[in-house]
C-alpha cells in the first residue's frame, strides 16, 4: 500500500448557522498534487483547515504524518508591512528555533528561488500582488514542508502572473526531494487541470466528493501543453463535473 501522508476519514463538519460538511475521505500520498473545485460554500477551504490542523471535526478522524511539517499559503499574502520580505520568510523559521543568522540565510534562498533575490530587503508596500505572493510562497517553502496547503493563492492577480507562479510551483516541487504533497483550491477549472495530477469536485449542497478525476501527462507541463487536445478534453470534462456540482444542477 502506497504511504499516506494525511487523509480525512469520513470527516463531518457541522455549524449552527450553515449547512453540515461532509462526510468527506480523501487521501493524499507524498508528492501528490491535488486541486480542490467546487461552488463556494462547498467547504473547499474548510479541508484545507482539517488538513492543516486549524479545524476539528465533528466526526471522522483527520491523519497526518506531516505535523509540523505543514505550509499554508492564504488568499492574500499576509506579510508583515514593517519588516523586509527576508525578514517574512524568515519568521517561521525563528520561530521554530532557528538562529537568526541560518534562518536569513535560508530565507534569502528561498527569496531566490522564487524569483526575488533581488528583493530580500523591500517592504510589502514596495512589491507588486505576484512579487507578494511569491514572497508568501517562498515563506511556506523555507520550511521545506511535507504538505502544502494553498487556498485560491493566486485568485487575485492577473492571467500571466498566475501562469508564471504556477509553472514556478510546478518548478520547485520537481525539485524537492522527496517532494511535497500540494491541495490547491481554485475555482478556475483550466487552472485545476494545468496544475494538478488530479482535481477533487465538492458539490454545493453538503461539500461532498462528487467526482475525482485524473489529468494525464506529466508535471512540470510541456510548452504549449495548455493548447494540447488532451488538456482541452479534460478542461471540458472537468467543467461538466462542476456544473453537475452546482446549486440547482439537475440530479
Amino acid at each position: 500500500m502506497a504511504e499516506t501522508i494525511a487523509a480525512l476519514e469520513g470527516v463531518v463538519v457541522r455549524y449552527p448557522d450553515r449547512a453540515t460538511i461532509g462526510p468527506l475521505d480523501l487521501s493524499l500520498a507524498p508528492g501528490d498534487i491535488v486541486a480542490l473545485v467546487g461552488p463556494s460554500g462547498a467547504g473547499k477551504s474548510t479541508a484545507l483547515r482539517l488538513l492543516a490542523g486549524l479545524e476539528t471535526p465533528s466526526e471522522g478522524r483527520v491523519r497526518t504524518t506531516a505535523a509540523g511539517r505543514t505550509a499554508f499559503v492564504f488568499q492574500s499574502p499576509t506579510l508583515m508591512p514593517w519588516a523586509d520580505a527576508r525578514a517574512n520568510v524568515a519568521l517561521p523559521l525563528e520561530l521554530a528555533g532557528v538562529p537568526k543568522a541560518e534562518a536569513r540565510d535560508r530565507a534569502a534562498g528561498a527569496l531566490a528561488s522564487v524569483g526575488l533575490g533581488g528583493s530580500q530587503h523591500s517592504r510589502p508596500r514596495q512589491l507588486s500582488g505576484g512579487m507578494a505572493m511569491r514572497a508568501s510562497l517562498a515563506r511556506a517553502l523555507v520550511t521545506e514542508p511535507d504538505l502544502l496547503l494553498l487556498d485560491e493563492p493566486f485568485a487575485a492577480l492577473d492571467s500571466v502572473t498566475r501562469r508564471r507562479l504556477i509553472e514556478d510551483l510546478h518548478r520547485l516541487w520537481a525539485d524537492r526531494s522527496p517532494r511535497p504533497a500540494i491541495v490547491f483550491v481554485t475555482h478556475d477549472v483550466e487552472e485545476a487541470v494545468y496544475l494538478a495530477q488530479r482535481t477533487v469536485v465538492l458539490n454545493a449542497t453538503d461539500g461532498r466528493i462528487t467526482s475525482m478525476r485524473p489529468t494525464p501527462g506529466s508535471i512540470p507541463r510541456p510548452p504549449e501543453w495548455r493548447a494540447d487536445p488532451t488538456c482541452r478534453s479534460a478542461v471540458e470534462a472537468l467543467a461538466a463535473d462542476l456544473a453537475a456540482a452546482m446549486p440547482g444542477a439537475a440530479a
